[in-house]
């Protein structure tokens, strides 16, 4: 165990996993929207397009854009607190979702909860960046990314079954409390770990300009980021429209869709992460750091098959089944993704350099991909009717081939890049 902080306080492991909770809360505020868009939609009357805005845009542009200064922020002050506090925010203005009585508030609330979750991601990757060694961290940032797996089938779950009971208000209000209860949590108990190799002092000589042409020359970043962005392109596009998908052409309830896709992402998704995490540490140990983006790769390589039988059968049971293997697969990007940009980066950085992935790829991933499912749906509608969804689902699918190619350019630079810091480079 590192001797810093941070560990004298709590073990290690339970650092991480008290993050990764939190990154649970993060995602069940985030994505409950999806397993209830039905509701909104018979409510307000709003086209899938505008559905589409409410899951995407008004969401990412936020969160993306705001995550860069308190990325900033995170690289030369605390993070714990950081994290705390961005946790109470976008938990607050989860529970603000339910009370809203017009579509356009609705909107804005969901603005906020972006600007809110903007400040944990960052900041926590970078915290267990400091606690684990290079070729631990592909697994503990997998353990971390477990959090969105748990998050999902927690949403999915209880968000369908309190929408289907007491009414889609209920089910963002109790989205909301946990958050608030974790927050206390992490402020009594989370402390700063030390940043190795770099003191406090040292963060404040690195301005914005020299982070961006450091992190240009790491040939590998540039395409990590791309790769990622396609994943979340796909993963965002389609989980946010598979409880519509399957309530209209499938004739499910909100509550069966939940248990069906809480068990499907939280067990098969959550045991996908870790593993994708532990075999990206085992395999980078003995063949190369190169392994850490092979293995998202052939994840989204075997995912591919699966997914058009779940969007074209008219059977139930046949799509629930096809289903299984790319939602388990669809956040095994996450782990070693993270691990290997935050290893071939300086401590200085690491929450800068986590932020403007997440800039990217959610301006990308989040925002345009539940918008241009939700505008494909719409144009596809006259002529497919409430089939329409299904089709413009392919599109997400679509992207994670482009995904296998990022990732393997970036294999091939990624090595190199990582000697770089390792030789004591300067930003």
């Amino acid at each position: 165990m590192r001797s810093d902080a941070a560990g004298k306080s709590l073990p290690r492991v339970l650092i991480v996993v008290l993050l990764s909770a939190i990154y649970a809360v993060n995602y069940i505020d985030r994505q409950i929207v999806a397993i209830i868009l039905e509701h909104i939609k018979t409510e307000f009357a709003v086209s899938d397009s505008m559905l589409g805005l409410l899951v995407g845009p008004a969401f990412a542009l936020f969160y993306a854009t705001i995550g860069i200064p308190i990325a900033i922020a995170a690289d030369r002050t605390q993070r714990a607190r950081i994290v705390a506090v961005s946790l109470s925010f976008f938990s607050l203005m989860t529970l603000v979702c339910g009370l809203v009585a017009q579509f356009w508030q609705l909107v804005v609330a969901r603005v906020f909860v972006g600007v809110g979750e903007a400040g944990t991601g960052p900041a926590s990757q970078s915290i267990i960046s400091d606690l684990y060694a290079a070729d631990e961290r592909a697994t503990a940032q997998s353990i971390y990314a477990i959090g969105s797996n748990i998050g999902l089938m927690t949403a999915f779950f209880a968000g369908g079954w309190i929408a289907d009971q007491y009414g889609w208000r209920m089910a963002f209000i109790t989205a909301g409390i946990p958050g608030l209860l974790l927050a206390l949590v992490a402020l009594l108990i989370l402390r700063e770990p030390a940043r190795t190799g770099v003191s406090a002092a040292d963060a404040d000589e690195v301005n914005m300009k020299d982070c961006l042409a450091f992190l240009w020359q790491q040939k590998s970043y540039k395409y990590i980021v791309l790769g990622t962005a396609m994943s979340a392109f796909s993963g965002y596009g389609i989980a946010s429209f598979v409880p519509a998908f399957l309530v209209r052409s499938h004739g499910m309830t909100s509550t069966e869709v939940g248990l069906t896709f809480a068990l499907i992402v939280g067990l098969g998704g959550g045991l996908g992460t870790f593993l994708s995490g532990r075999v990206a540490d085992v395999a980078s140990r003995k063949r190369g750091m190169q392994w850490n983006l092979y293995v998202p790769a052939i994840a989204a390589l075997l995912s591919l098959p699966f997914w058009y039988p779940f969007f074209l059968s008219q059977n139930k049971l046949i799509a629930i089944l096809a289903a299984i293997v790319p939602l388990s697969l669809s956040a095994a990007f996450i782990g070693p993704c993270i691990a290997t940009i935050q290893t071939m980066c300086p401590g200085r950085i690491r929450a800068r350099a986590a932020a403007i992935q997440l800039f990217i790829g959610n301006l990308i991933g989040l925002g345009l991909g539940p918008q241009l499912i939700g505008v494909a749906s719409d144009l596809l509608r006259p002529l497919l009717g409430r089939d329409s969804l299904r089709y413009a689902m392919i599109a997400g699918a679509l992207a994670s081939l482009v995904s296998i190619l990022f990732y393997w350019l970036a294999s091939r630079h990624v090595a190199a890049d990582v000697e770089r810091v390792s030789k004591g480079v300067s930003v």
